[in-house]
């Protein structure tokens, strides 16, 4: 009998211990924590970054995408909550940037000059839209024909 009662007590505190790490993160967000902020960008094409995805400051983690949206000029709107206090200038920008050449994407912020900081709900005025690979590859592809073709004095065809 004993035995039975320890092992229900080391299971009860196991799943209170669950519960809690669970509900722990949910907490955080309902709070909206005094050391979270909420900014946005707006990009052209966002092609591949998703809600959940690392936003990066001198190549360290501060926050994630939090949201994305359509403005009414069909614009991708992405809002990040960033952790902690990071006061960034108001002339910061926003890049996208893959991780390698095919790998995940992230959002770059890059500081600026200016002594005035962004507060939580404003917006980022300078954003460099995601890289589409394919296109990439296209451009490479087209220029390395085109020098083919300049350097054999041919129709591109690639005869000699």
């Amino acid at each position: 009998m004993g035995q039975e009662l320890k092992e229900a007590s080391v299971g009860f505190a196991v799943l209170l211990a669950i519960a809690a790490l669970l509900l722990f993160p949910y907490q955080r967000v309902a709070a909206g924590g005094a050391d979270e902020s909420v900014i946005s960008a707006t990009f052209n094409r966002i092609d591949g970054l998703n809600v959940g995805d690392p936003v990066r400051l001198g190549g360290i983690r501060i926050g994630v995408v939090d949201s994305v949206t359509l403005d009414p000029h069909f614009r991708a709107v992405v809002r990040m909550r960033l952790e902690g206090e990071v006061a960034l200038p108001a002339d910061t920008s926003a890049a996208i940037h893959t991780d390698g050449l095919f790998g995940s994407k992230f959002l770059v912020l890059e500081p600026g000059g200016e002594e005035d900081t962004l507060a939580s709900g404003s917006s980022i005025r300078f954003t460099q839209d995601a890289m589409i690979v394919s296109n990439l590859l296209d451009l490479i592809i087209g220029q390395g024909r085109a020098r083919l073709a300049r350097e054999c004095n041919c129709d591109g065809a690639g005869a000699r």
